[in-house]
């Protein structure tokens, strides 16, 4: 039965999710909307997937209520993260079924809107700042780095990793989110609207030895500029030009890399140990109640949002 309806989703009773015997039934009690999931609506990985009508998002976080035959690690009443199939999803619903090997448990002290914000955004994350060389026990040496779009939801969890990693940080972000991108570790937060922040240029006048890219606006030729001699830049939202660089650099001193997210549940389990610790934190643009998930939906797809947009059930 439908309750509501926007230009592009719509609500409707379906049965609850039936398992399968390594799955578990979860009682959704927050999901985070991620651009991927705006690009199936907006029909861009079509051929290939989805098959509409399509229940959309990946990353939940709640309360088991059943369990599969051959689930062993989880019992009824277990609260969970869990990292939904990109072409099934499903995770905007009031239930899903999910994959024992795609589910970890959520730790006593960190809420369900937090966890929910960190499958798919503070994955990719970690990956881009792994990528760089970072370590997290301390051995590290800091490396001088270029967060770009700092107050999105994958900027924001790499900027405080990176500063776990002992990185010096500059980000770049829009002025009305400088103070809080500099409130979660940056230690130059740059305009990108002003002469030095589209330039790229910290007050020191140093160059980069890695810039993470989050933005797939950010062009290579932008970038390279600002690189050291020896500069990398790591890309997790490459656009077609800097597929084409990734290539092109290979032999360079000057190189771009591109990131595709293929981190496993044991770094969910890290990044979720971090938040527990409150090392890490969910920076949440904001919270809507299921009932105007499509509220939640144009705020992702306006691309503005800070942070992580969550939807509670």
């Amino acid at each position: 039965m439908e309750k509501n309806q926007s230009v592009f989703m719509q609500y409707v009773e379906i049965p609850v999710p039936s398992l399968k015997k390594g799955e578990v039934l979860i009682k959704v009690e927050a999901a985070s909307i991620n651009p991927a999931d705006c690009r199936i609506q907006k029909g861009l990985l079509r051929p290939f997937v989805p098959k509409f009508p399509f229940i959309p998002v990946t990353d939940v976080a709640g309360e088991i209520i059943e369990i599969g035959s051959a689930v062993q690690q989880f019992k009824v009443g277990d609260k969970v993260v869990s990292k939904l199939i990109f072409w099934k999803a499903g995770g905007l619903a009031e239930y899903v079924a999910a994959s024992e090997s795609i589910t970890v448990p959520l730790p006593a002290g960190v809420s369900s809107a937090d966890a929910a914000g960190l499958p798919v955004a503070g994955l990719t994350a970690l990956q881009a700042v792994k990528a760089i060389g970072t370590k997290f026990d301390g051995t590290g040496v800091g490396s001088n780095i270029l967060i770009t779009a700092a107050s999105g939801g994958i900027g924001s969890y790499a900027v405080q990793l990176a500063k776990l990693g002992n990185h010096n940080v500059t980000a770049t972000c829009g002025a009305r989110n400088l103070e809080l991108v500099a409130d979660i570790g940056a230690d130059e937060a740059l305009d990108y609207k002003t002469p030095e922040g589209a330039a790229l240029k910290n007050s020191s006048g140093k160059k980069y030895d890695y810039i993470v890219n989050t933005t797939n606006g950010g062009k290579w030729s932008a970038f390279k500029p600002s690189l050291s001699s020896h500069g990398r830049v790591v890309d997790v939202a490459p656009n077609f030009g800097n597929f084409v660089a990734s290539i092109l650099t290979l032999f360079s001193k000057k190189k771009l890399s591109t990131v595709i997210l293929s981190l496993g549940m044991e770094d969910l389990r890290f990044l979720l140990e971090l938040v527990k610790e409150r090392k890490l934190k969910t920076v949440i643009d904001s919270r809507h109640p299921f009932e105007k998930a499509a509220d939640a939906w144009e705020k992702s797809l306006s691309s503005h949002a800070t942070g992580k947009v969550i939807v509670e059930m």
